[in-house]
């Protein structure tokens, strides 16, 4: 895939496009890689995560604030927001990885994630960088109950249904893909009395579970 359809889904166009090559670059590929740019965009990450969240919910306890910024900078999280960028498609991977279904792995794809974020720093520094993150986390940040930050996304869609006496969820899975050493799963959520269908995919059915049910939140309170 051509790298300007990432650059417009992420909202920077790069300088220098070989901080952009190599924040693509997974280890098995080659060198230079996006290790060291993975660990610059994870400070970056948790940094610009934690004041919005430090500004958005002003009420919050800093043990409450800790444990929202973990949900939002876990690997689930940023593996689908990875998907939604079509990521994998752009990934430089060995053939081993390749082969054995790397692009669509949360775990590369969420350190690629990282990686970009860190390379949009060096290239334009910290305020793009933070309009990047913002943007990227703002369906998770929509989603959050801030009466409820402790709660997992399927407790908290529950809880949201029963509230407004409806009933609650339906998930079903629609496709397992990669072999059995690294599957993944895609499941729907379905609201039906509120017409909303989301989709979630993760390295178990669970993961995938929870983070449709965090889609269907966010889109309840659109």
């Amino acid at each position: 895939m051509k790298p300007e359809r990432l650059e417009a889904a992420l909202g920077h166009v790069f300088g220098r496009q070989d901080l952009l090559r190599q924040a693509l670059t997974h280890r098995s590929f080659g060198v230079p890689n996006n290790e060291r740019l993975e660990f610059l965009g994870d400070s970056v990450l948790n940094c610009v995560v934690a004041a919005a969240l430090h500004g958005r919910f002003p009420a919050l306890r800093e043990g409450e604030l800790s444990r929202l910024r973990a949900s939002l900078v876990r690997q689930e999280t940023l593996a689908g927001i990875a998907r939604q960028l079509d990521l994998g498609g752009f990934l430089r991977l060995g053939e081993g990885e390749l082969k054995s279904g790397g692009a669509q792995r949360p775990s590369i794809l969420a350190d690629a994630v990282e990686a970009l974020i860190g390379a949009i720093y060096l290239d334009a520094g910290f305020d793009p960088a933070r309009a990047v993150v913002e943007r990227l986390c703002e369906p998770a940040m929509a989603a959050i109950d801030p009466a409820a930050p402790g709660k997992d996304p399927k407790t908290a869609l529950q809880e949201i249904l029963q509230g407004r006496h409806l009933p609650l969820p339906r998930y079903s899975l629609l496709a397992t893909r990669g072999e059995a050493h690294a599957q993944e799963f895609e499941m729907e959520c379905v609201v039906q009395e509120l017409g909303i269908r989301s989709t979630g995919v993760g390295g178990s059915r669970r993961i995938a579970e929870q983070q449709a049910a965090q889609r269907a939140i966010a889109a309840i309170k659109q």
